[in-house]
């Protein structure tokens, strides 16, 4: 097994492995340090869309989606209030409110001024504030890669065309986000917008792998590398599989929300129980865990031994595991919920990566 970059013709791959190779610390150090401008600017778009991912689930699990019920302002102002003595409630459009209110379960009826004013919670204000700053980078980010795609398409049209694919996720994703709201989060809106998400995380992924003049690859070799080849697709098709089954999950807990209200997240998992979606889910990531612990284990043995990414699906996957265990035995906790869909998402961006770079050859 090696290590080394696309483009590499002189060296047979076949013959080399990391420990072995003088080269594989110089090809790598490039790889990693001096990569090209187009690169990093795919890469700051994978970044700032793992990093709405993350604060969006900040928005739900803190309840925060009234937090901010007028757009583009903020209770009527640019930047948001923190207190409810700078809000001037003769300007409020009370109509909006209602509308949104009950987008989110609430009887729109109940909405008067009084009742904004005694419920504005600047916590959850800036929350949704912020998770509105942070889609503007994603935005501006995926258009500049597209329009710098253009000017490299001669070296790559394929690059090209996914960094368009890529800002085009980015428009259909953020109006599917606009109607899953509108929708009242309606059952199947959040499974197709979290779908959507994956597939541009892969997008982005490959767009920063590949926009480079030579992707680092590591090839695999014998039986034991192809089952290792193998198995390593296996996983990562069973964590997309297993976040789509998170996304159905999520819809019960917003359901939960709504009728059991926050203060009994303790209480949440004997009603997720009921549902076969949520056992599924639970018992399906089990193989995820046996799958990756295999994964390791051959990877060790191989003469390669364990390489950066190897180590990080590890510890993500071990994390998303304890993560579960607290969400089933001792309750739907906020903070937990939140670090289990930041890592999950990372968990799909590295394992896709694994899958690009991983190659099987016949010894």
């Amino acid at each position: 097994m090696g290590l080394l970059s696309e483009g590499q013709a002189d060296l047979d791959p076949e013959d080399f492995s990391p420990p072995d190779f003088p080269f594989f610390q110089q090809v790598h150090y490039e790889i990693c340090i001096n990569m090209e401008r187009f690169q990093k600017l795919a890469i700051a778009a994978l970044i700032s869309v793992l990093l709405l991912l993350f604060v969006g689930a900040i928005v739900r699990a803190t309840g925060s989606g009234l937090g901010c019920p007028d757009w583009p302002t903020c209770w009527g102002k640019l930047v948001p209030p923190t207190k409810v003595d700078q809000i001037d409630f003769d300007k409020i459009n009370l109509e909006k409110f209602r509308k949104k209110a009950e987008r989110f379960g609430r009887d729109p009826a109940e909405v008067t001024q009084d009742s904004l004013r005694a419920e504005f919670n600047p916590l959850h204000t800036w929350v949704e504030y912020i998770n509105r700053l942070c889609a503007m980078p994603v935005g501006l980010l995926s258009m500049a890669l597209m329009a710098a795609s253009f000017l490299r398409r001669k070296r790559s049209g394929i690059v090209c065309l996914m960094s368009i694919s890529a800002f085009l996720l980015v428009l259909i994703n953020a109006e599917l986000g606009r109607r899953v709201v509108l929708s009242g989060l309606k059952p199947g809106m959040i499974t197709l917008h979290v779908g959507l998400a994956i597939i541009l995380l892969c997008v982005l992924v490959y767009v920063s792998w590949k926009g480079c003049a030579y992707p680092v690859r590591r090839v695999l070799t014998g039986v034991k590398g192809k089952v290792v080849w193998i198995l390593g697709i296996v996983v990562f098709a069973l964590t997309v599989a297993e976040g789509v089954l998170g996304a159905q999950v999520r819809e019960l807990t917003d359901e939960l929300a709504k009728n059991a209200g926050s203060d009994e997240r303790a209480l949440w998992t004997r009603e997720l129980e009921k549902s076969g979606v949520y056992l599924v889910h639970r018992s399906f990531s089990w193989l995820i865990v046996v799958g990756t612990a295999a994964l390791l284990i051959l990877l060790r043995k191989t003469s390669g031994g364990i390489w950066w990414p190897d180590k990080m699906i590890g510890f993500l996957v071990g994390s998303l595991l304890v993560m579960g265990v607290l969400l089933a035995h001792v309750g739907v906790l906020p903070v937990v919920q939140v670090l289990h869909v930041g890592a999950a998402a990372l968990l799909v961006s590295v394992l896709f990566f694994w899958v690009l770079a991983t190659r099987f050859r016949d010894a």
